[in-house]
């Protein structure tokens, strides 16, 4: 399930206290915020399936340069009179 290009926000009340310690709970476990455990929880419930990693919101994509691979290999490149 992709994450729509505009979240749709919800407000939820009446939220049973043992519900709110559980999933404090596996948020602490899993070292995610509520926010995203009950969103994993509620596409479980309702896909069927967790929600693939998507870290390109935290890294970005990769573009591709090419004066940026130009100047990788010419770093890599080995001056052999250096090394003797």
């Amino acid at each position: 399930m992709k994450q729509q290009a505009e979240s749709i926000q919800y407000t939820i009340r009446g939220v049973p206290r043992e519900v709110d310690h559980i999933l404090r709970q596996r948020a602490a476990r899993r070292k995610q915020s509520l926010n995203r455990v009950i969103l994993d929880e509620l596409t479980v419930a309702t896909a069927g399936r967790r929600q693939r990693a998507d870290f390109s919101d935290l890294a970005g994509r990769w573009t591709p340069d090419r004066a940026f691979d130009e100047t990788l290999a010419a770093q890599r490149q080995i001056d052999w009179e250096k090394w003797k």
